[in-house]
C-alpha cells in the first residue's frame, strides 16, 4: 500500500479546516469590531464637535444679538466675531467660518485665509442651512487633499428665532481614521498571533485525532499479510477510541475466523492429496482453477500445468459437449483415453456449484479409473456368454439325441446305444464344466483349501508323467528331460496334479502325429521352474497372455473337435499362484508351445525340521 503524502492527509486537511474555520471567525468578528470601533469613534468624535459647536454658537449668538451705540471705541461686530473664532481653541479643528444671513464671510480661524472674510459663501449646505434654519451635517472627501472631512453648519438665531447668520465648520476626520487604523492593525497583528498559535495547536489536535487512524491503517498492513498479533493502542473514551477498540475486536475475529480458515483449508488439502479420485474445480467459464495430484496422474501431467485450461478441452469433450452449462445435466460420463496398445478409461462425474443466489459460480469434477472396473465388466459379459455357449452346445445335442430316441429310436437296437452314449458323453462334459466353474468359483472366493506336504518333486513329477505315458497314442513321444536331484516343495500333491493334468492333456491334444512333448525341471534361486513344450501349431504373440483366460480358445473349431471347456489352464493359474508361484506360455506359431511355471523350494531348514 502506497504511503499517504502529508499534503494528500487527512491531517492536513484537519489544520485547514480548523484554520479556515478560525480564519472565518476572525473576519466576522473583525468585521463587527471593526464597524462598531468605527461607528462609535464616529459618534464620539461629532459629539465632541457638537459639544465645541454648542459652546461658539452660545458666545456668537450673544454677539450678534448685543447692542451697539455707534462707539467708535466700542469692537464692530465683525471685530468680535473674529475675536471669539480665534479664541476658540483649534484642536481637532481645520476651518471655522461665520457667515452672516447674506451668506458673507464675517470671520475665520484660518489665518492662512484671511482674505476670505468679507466674501460670499456660495457653499451648498450653507445656503441651505441659511433657508431652512436647521443645523445640516455631512462628510465629504477633500478633492485637493484627498482626506476625509467632516462639515457641520449650525444656524445662529436671534430672540425672535429669525436667522442671524451661520457657524461654518469643516473639520479633518483622518485622526479618527487613523485611530481606527491603529486599532485594526493591532487586531490584525493579533489574529495573526491567534491564528499561528491556532495552527500549532491544530497540528497538535489533529495529530491526536489522526494518531489512532495511522496506527490502525498499520495494524490493517499487518493484518494484510496475515499476522494477527498486534494491536492497536487506545487512547481515551471517544468515537475514535470506540473505533479502535472495535477495530482491535475485529482483528480477534479475523484471527479466529483465518485460523478456522485455514484449519478447513488443511482438511481439504488433505483430503484432496489422498483421495484416489481426482478433482478438479472450474469457475462458470470452465476454467480450471484447482486440481489436486490424483487428477494430474490420471491426466499424466503436473496439476499446476493445466490450471487455466478449459475442462472440455482438458478432457477431450469439446466434440460432445459444445457449453460448459451443459454439465449441469450430463452427470456421469465414460471418457477413453486409450492408446494403441494401453487401454485407459476414466469416468467422470460432474456437479454445479451455486451461490446465494442460485446462479452458477462453477463445476467440481471428480474422475476415477474405471479401466479395471470395465474390464472386469467385459470379462463378466464374456463369462457369461461364454458359459451361456458352453451349456448350449452340450444341451443342444442332448435335446436332438433325446427327441430321436423319443420318438423311436429307442427301439432300434444298433442306433439306441451309440445316442445314449452320445447323451452321456454330453452330460459328463456339462459336469466336469460345472465342477470347474465351481472350482473357479471356490478359488475367487478364497474358498479354497490346500493340503501342503513336503514333496520331492522330481520323483513326483516322474509317477505323473508315467500314468500318461501308459494311455498316450503311439505317434507322441514323451520325453524328459529331468535332472538326477532332489527339489523338496511345499505343496499340494492333488491340486498339483490337476495342473499337470490341465497343461499335458493340452499337449497331447495339440501335438501332431509324431510329435514330442519334452518335460524340464530347472533349478533356480530358491525356487524350481517346470516347463512343458509341445510341438503344436503354436499361438500368436499377441495370443499368449489370453490362454489362461477363462473359456479363452485359440483354436476354436479344433477346440471343439478335441472336446475341453476352456477352464483348464485358468484353473491351472490360479492353483499355480496359490502356491506362491507364477505360470507363463512361450510359442513360436508352426513350432509349438511351451508353458512354464514355477514353485518356491523348501529352505534348508524348514526341510530339516520335516
Amino acid at each position: 500500500m502506497k504511503k499517504v503524502g502529508f499534503f494528500r492527509s487527512i491531517q492536513l486537511k484537519f489544520i485547514i479546516i480548523y484554520i479556515l474555520l478560525l480564519l472565518i471567525a476572525v473576519q466576522v468578528i473583525g468585521s463587527y469590531v471593526a464597524k462598531e470601533v468605527e461607528a462609535e469613534l464616529l459618534d464620539n468624535f461629532k459629539d465632541s464637535v457638537n459639544d465645541r459647536v454648542e459652546l461658539l454658537s452660545i458666545n456668537l449668538q450673544q454677539a450678534f444679538n448685543k447692542d451697539r451705540t455707534g462707539d467708535e471705541s466700542e469692537p464692530s461686530l465683525q471685530q468680535e466675531v473674529q475675536d471669539i473664532v480665534t479664541d476658540v481653541d483649534r484642536g481637532g479643528f481645520t476651518t471655522i467660518q461665520v457667515i452672516n444671513s447674506q451668506g458673507r464671510v464675517l470671520g475665520t480661524n484660518d489665518f492662512l485665509n484671511q482674505d476670505i472674510v468679507g466674501q460670499k459663501i456660495t457653499e451648498p449646505i450653507v445656503q441651505q442651512s441659511l433657508k431652512l434654519h436647521s443645523s445640516l451635517d455631512n462628510t465629504l472627501l477633500n478633492s485637493k487633499t484627498g482626506d476625509r472631512i467632516f462639515v457641520r453648519v449650525e444656524p445662529i438665531l436671534n430672540e425672535d428665532e429669525n436667522i442671524e447668520g451661520v457657524i461654518y465648520i469643516q473639520t479633518s476626520l483622518e485622526g479618527v481614521y487613523g485611530q481606527l487604523q491603529n486599532i485594526n492593525d493591532i487586531f490584525l497583528n493579533g489574529s495573526v498571533l491567534a491564528l499561528i498559535v491556532s495552527a500549532v495547536l491544530g497540528i497538535l489536535v489533529a495529530r491526536a485525532i489522526t494518531k489512532p487512524i495511522i496506527e490502525m491503517r498499520r495494524q490493517a498492513q499487518v493484518m494484510a499479510t496475515g499476522d494477527f498479533s498486534k494491536k492497536v493502542n487506545v487512547h481515551g473514551t471517544d468515537e475514535i477510541s470506540q473505533l479502535a477498540e472495535t477495530f482491535n475486536d475485529l482483528n480477534d475475529r479475523l484471527r479466529l475466523s483465518m485460523a478456522t480458515i485455514q484449519e478447513e483449508q488443511r482438511k481439504l488439502s488433505s483430503v484432496l492429496s489422498n483421495m484416489t479420485e481426482g478433482v478438479i474445480a472450474t469457475d462458470q467459464a470452465g476454467e480450471v482453477s484447482l486440481m489436486n495430484d490424483a487428477a494430474g496422474r490420471l491426466l499424466g501431467a503436473s496439476p499446476e500445468r493445466f490450471i487455466g485450461e478449459d475442462l472440455l478441452d482438458l478432457l477431450e469433450l469439446d466434440e460432445r459437449i459444445v457449453d460448459i452449462t451443459d454439465l449441469q445435466d450430463s452427470g456421469s460420463i465414460i471418457i477413453d483415453f486409450s492408446e494403441e496398445d494401453n487401454v485407459f478409461l476414466v469416468r467422470a462425474n460432474f456437479s454445479t456449484i451455486f451461490d446465494e443466489n442460485h446462479a452458477v459460480i462453477g463445476f467440481i469434477t471428480v474422475l476415477s479409473d474405471v479401466t479395471e472396473e470395465e474390464k472386469v465388466e467385459q470379462e463378466r459379459r464374456e463369462f457369461v456368454s461364454n458359459v451361456s455357449h458352453e451349456l448350449r452346445t452340450p444341451l443342444t445335442t442332448l435335446r436332438s439325441y433325446l427327441e430321436a430316441l423319443t420318438e423311436g429310436a429307442w427301439t432300434d437296437k444298433e442306433i439306441a446305444p451309440q445316442f445314449l452314449a452320445v447323451t452321456q458323453n454330453e452330460t459328463e462334459r456339462m459336469i466336469r464344466m460345472v465342477n470347474s466353474l465351481l472350482q473357479l468359483s471356490r478359488m475367487d472366493n478364497k474358498e479354497l483349501s490346500l493340503h501342503r506336504e513336503k514333496t520331492e518333486f522330481i520323483r513326483y513329477f516322474h509317477e505323473v508323467i508315467d500314468r500318461f505315458e501308459m494311455n498316450v497314442s503311439e505317434n507322441i513321444t514323451l520325453r524328459r528331460e529331468l535332472p538326477n536331484l532332489r527339489y523338496y516343495v511345499w505343496m499340494d500333491k492333488d491340486r498339483m496334479t490337476q495342473v499337470l493334468d490341465n497343461i499335458i492333456s493340452n499337449a497331447i491334444k495339440y501335438s501332431p502325429d509324431g510329435g514330442n512333448i519334452r518335460f524340464k525341471v530347472e533349478k533356480q534361486i530358491r525356487q524350481i521352474i517346470v516347463s512343458i513344450s509341445d510341438e503344436g501349431l503354436g499361438i500368436a504373440y499377441d495370443k499368449l497372455d489370453k490362454v489362461f483366460d477363462r473359456f479363452y480358445r485359440v483354436d476354436k473349431a479344433r477346440t471343439r473337435k478335441v472336446g475341453g471347456t476352456g477352464l483348464g489352464l485358468a484353473i491351472s493359474r490360479e492353483l499355480v499362484e496359490a502356491h506362491y508361484g507364477k505360470i507363463w506360455a512361450r510359442s513360436v506359431e508352426g513350432k509349438g508351445t511351451t508353458i512354464f511355471f514355477t514353485l518356491p523350494l523348501m529352505n534348508e531348514k524348514r526341510r530339516g525340521s520335516k
